[in-house]
């Protein structure tokens, strides 16, 4: 899509106004990402500065993206359109299948398409990014690159005006309390993923939120705690930061004198930094988050026979509001009927109708399956209410054979119902025997025998707040689902 050069020129004028205002840092840079995506008639834009070790990229300035897009976790320089940091525009046509796009899932979900992507450059050299997102595929006229580049352009000067302001009120600051930090550390970032860790405890809670699908970075901030001379003298840094759930941790095995030392340094930071979310976990309050999530020495029998996490908490909340927002959206004002079949179908069903924006009842029922091979189902318990002339969703947990759903909807169709559709969390297609439409899928999963998050295993593991595979050979006669 062309624009007119007057039409770019004038979003130009916008946001080197705005760069050469009063405003902070983001308010800037959401400033130029708005007028950037509206000049090029694209749905979204965002600024991202490079950390000082070059390893991952962090979002200063956003427009048109959701929260979800924006939270799926750091962006690995070294995976996420790599090519930027070299100096060059890079462009994808398709970011649900570009193997340089480091989450194609999300995009999927989130209906990204086109992204277009050039550098923030200082000296030559990259410092940071800008990305226009489409959600239709697109090219991008010469005219647009040129704009884009410009617009990096404006925002490197953004960027070092800030770092100068920045400088400026710490050694203001400094000088007149000697304790009041700037802003944002300037002390450089660490490592995204170490080769060793300081101490054992810290290789144990890296392996626990891996096990668990959690990202996580390591000591990825130094926090200036207090000044001499203008100079930094004293200063914390975390042993991990979750972005996820936006909190730091700091563990610690100390003797109790030592634990008293960083709880000063602790409370002191939340004085300077009370933005900040940050943690203490001692070896008690360690042990006890891994007994909470079944792993360690005080709780093991949570996850016990669990090989892996295939989709964590975070990752499943995440697909469900995506698919109540598609569904919001298709059925319009109608009222809509939820369809379930008990048991498993219970947190996907409760979570998925909190996030609708539509009129919404519900209604269960139950099934039992008979025979060596699961074939024949029989209806235990039907609904309640009438479903003749009304909209309704069959709601289901997991799909593999799809010999269980055939039979539940001419079962249901039978009642006349003005539409029926249906929407899986899980969609194991490797094993489907009935080709059945499914209008709504959260996840396609491998043929694998998958339990938490409402589904068993034998009565158990329902509660895991996960979905784990089970370890091989612990499954045995299992049933269609």
């Amino acid at each position: 899509m062309v624009r007119s050069s007057g039409s770019y020129y004038s979003a130009l004028k916008r946001i080197t106004r705005a760069a050469n205002s009063a405003y902070g840092l983001r308010k800037t840079c959401n400033f130029i990402a708005k007028n950037s995506a509206r000049a090029m008639k694209a749905n979204g834009c965002r600024i991202l500065s490079l950390n000082p070790r070059r390893e991952y990229l962090i979002s200063v300035g956003t427009y048109g993206l959701s929260d979800l897009y924006l939270k799926k976790g750091p962006l690995d320089a070294r995976r996420s359109l790599p090519d930027i940091l070299e100096g060059k525009a890079v462009y994808i046509a398709d970011a649900t299948r570009d193997d340089r796009v480091q989450h194609p899932e999300v995009a999927l979900e989130q209906g990204i398409s086109s992204i277009l992507g050039v550098p923030i450059l200082r000296m030559g050299e990259a410092i940071g990014e800008i990305r226009i997102y489409a959600r239709e595929r697109r090219q991008f006229s010469e005219a647009e690159r040129n704009f884009l580049f410009s617009v990096a352009d404006v925002c490197s000067v953004v960027f070092e005006r800030a770092e100068l302001q920045q400088s400026l009120d710490g050694d203001r600051e400094a000088r007149a309390r000697q304790r009041r930090p700037s802003p944002v550390s300037a002390v450089p970032v660490p490592t995204l993923r170490p080769a060793t860790f300081a101490h054992p405890s810290e290789e144990d809670f890296a392996r626990l939120l891996d096990f668990y699908c959690i990202e996580w970075l390591y000591e990825p901030r130094s926090f200036a705690l207090r000044w001499e001379g203008g100079k930094i003298a004293e200063m914390f840094t975390p042993d991990f930061y979750l972005p996820e759930l936006d909190i730091y941790v700091e563990l610690t095995t100390l003797k109790q004198n030592l634990i008293t030392e960083k709880n000063r340094k602790l409370r002191q930071l939340r004085e300077l930094y009370p933005e900040v979310n940050v943690r203490l976990l001692t070896k008690s309050d360690f042990h006890k988050l891994l007994a909470k999530y079944g792993y360690g020495p005080l709780g093991e029998a949570k996850v016990e026979g669990v090989d892996r996490v295939l989709y964590s908490h975070a990752q499943i909340q995440r697909r469900v509001r995506t698919l109540a927002r598609r569904i919001s959206r298709d059925y319009g004002d109608e009222r809509l009927v939820l369809i379930g079949v008990l048991k498993g179908v219970l947190c996907f069903m409760a979570d998925l109708m909190q996030h609708l924006s539509l009129p919404v009842t519900v209604d269960f029922m139950a099934v039992s399956h008979y025979g060596g091979d699961g074939q024949v189902v029989r209806i235990t318990r039907d609904l309640d209410s009438s479903i003749a002339g009304k909209h309704v969703l069959m709601v289901e947990d997991i799909v593999d054979t799809g010999m269980t759903l055939n039979y539940i909807l001419g079962h249901l169709s039978a009642h006349n119902p003005a539409s029926l559709r249906v929407c899986t969390l899980l969609d194991k297609r490797a094993r489907r025997l009935l080709d059945l439409p499914l209008d709504y899928v959260g996840f396609e999963i491998p043929d694998e025998f998958v339990v938490g998050y409402g589904l068993d295993y034998k009565g158990e593991y329902r509660n895991l707040p996960f979905i784990g595979v089970l370890k091989p050979g612990l499954v045995k006669n299992e049933e269609p689902r």
